[in-house]
C-alpha cells in the first residue's frame, strides 16, 4: 500500500489542506500521514478561523514519532502546504531529507515530494508572514520533484508575467524543475499546465463561478495519486484536473459550501469530458 506524509493545516469545518487531500488520497489506496501545521475551525476565507498554530516543538515531535515506527523507509509521497512560521518550514526541510535518507529495500520506489508553495494569491496577494514566504522559496523548493503552486505564486517565485499560457509556461521552466501550474487564463477558460524540461501540457475547462475553498489542495493530492499509479504526465494531469472540475461542478449542483469530497470519492478517478488537453510544445 503506498504511503504519503502530508505536513499541511488541518482545517476541521473546510475541506481543505492536509485533512483533505487525506481524504482525496483515499480512494486511490493511499495511507495518509497527516502532521498538521494549524489547527482551525474554517478556512479563513469565511472569516476568523478559529484554533491556533501548531507549536514547531510539537511538529517536530509528530515527526519523530513517524520516524521512530519505521514510516520513513515506507513513505512513497510527501506533500507540503501551508505554514503559520518559519521554524514549521525548516522542520519540514529536515523531515523531508530524513525520509530521502532513510534505508529502502532494494527495488523500493524513491519518495516523490510535491511542495505546494501556500504563499498568496491573486486579488489577495501574500497571505502569509514574509518571513514563511521566504523559508518556502529557500528551504522547500529546491527539495521539491514537483512545484504546485497557482500563477500567483509562480510570479512571486520566478519574478515572470503570468497572465497566458506562454508566460506561465516560461514562468514555470525558470523553476528548474518540474511544476504544475493552476489558474492559468486561457480565454474563456481557465486550466492547469504541467511543465518539465522535455514536455508541456494545458489541462483546460470552463470557469466555475465562487468555487469552494481548496482546489488547489485537491489537485496536488490527485496529481500526487496519479504520480503513485505510474502515470505518465499526459496521463496524470487530465484525471487530477477533470477530479477537481467535475468535484466543484458537483457543489454548485448540490449547493454545497465545500468541496464534496467523500461523496465524490468514485469520480476522483477519472477524467472529465469537459477537461480539454493541449500540447504546448
Amino acid at each position: 500500500m503506498p504511503l504519503a506524509l502530508i505536513i499541511s493545516s488541518h482545517v476541521a469545518a473546510s475541506q481543505v489542506g492536509g485533512s483533505a487531500q487525506a481524504l482525496a488520497l483515499a480512494p486511490f489506496k493511499v495511507d495518509a500521514m497527516v502532521v498538521p501545521t494549524v489547527l482551525y475551525g474554517r478556512h479563513p476565507g469565511w472569516g476568523p478561523p478559529g484554533g491556533a498554530a501548531v507549536p514547531v516543538d510539537a511538529i517536530d515531535g509528530m515527526l519523530d514519532g513517524i520516524e521512530a515506527n519505521g514510516y520513513f523507509s515506507q513513505i512513497d509521497l510527501v506533500i507540503t502546504g501551508y505554514f503559520a512560521s518559519a521554524l514549521q518550514v525548516r522542520s519540514a526541510a529536515r523531515a523531508i531529507d530524513a525520509v530521502r535518507a532513510a534505508p529502502r529495500d532494494a527495488g523500493a520506489r524513491k519518495p516523490f515530494v510535491i511542495v505546494d508553495p501556500t504563499l498568496g494569491d491573486s486579488g489577495k496577494g501574500l497571505y502569509v508572514p514574509i518571513d514563511v514566504a521566504e523559508a518556502v522559496t529557500a528551504d522547500l523548493v529546491p527539495r521539491a520533484d514537483l512545484i504546485a503552486c497557482n500563477t500567483w505564486e509562480l510570479q512571486r517565485l520566478t519574478g515572470a508575467e503570468t497572465r497566458n499560457p506562454a508566460q506561465a509556461l516560461a514562468g514555470a521552466r525558470l523553476l528548474g524543475k518540474p511544476a504544475l501550474i493552476s489558474s492559468v487564463a486561457r480565454g474563456e477558460e481557465i486550466g492547469v499546465i504541467y511543465a518539465d524540461r522535455k514536455e508541456a501540457w494545458l489541462a483546460a475547462h470552463a470557469p466555475s463561478p465562487d468555487a469552494p475553498k481548496g482546489t488547489g489542495d485537491l489537485l496536488t493530492a490527485l496529481y500526487g495519486a496519479a504520480v503513485l499509479d505510474g502515470l505518465a504526465p499526459a496521463y496524470a494531469l487530465p484525471r487530477a484536473v477533470g477530479g477537481v472540475a467535475e468535484t466543484v461542478s458537483a457543489a454548485h449542483m448540490w449547493k454545497a459550501r465545500e468541496l464534496p469530497l467523500v461523496a465524490m470519492a468514485q469520480r476522483l478517478k477519472a477524467t472529465s469530458p469537459h477537461v480539454r488537453m493541449e500540447r504546448l510544445n
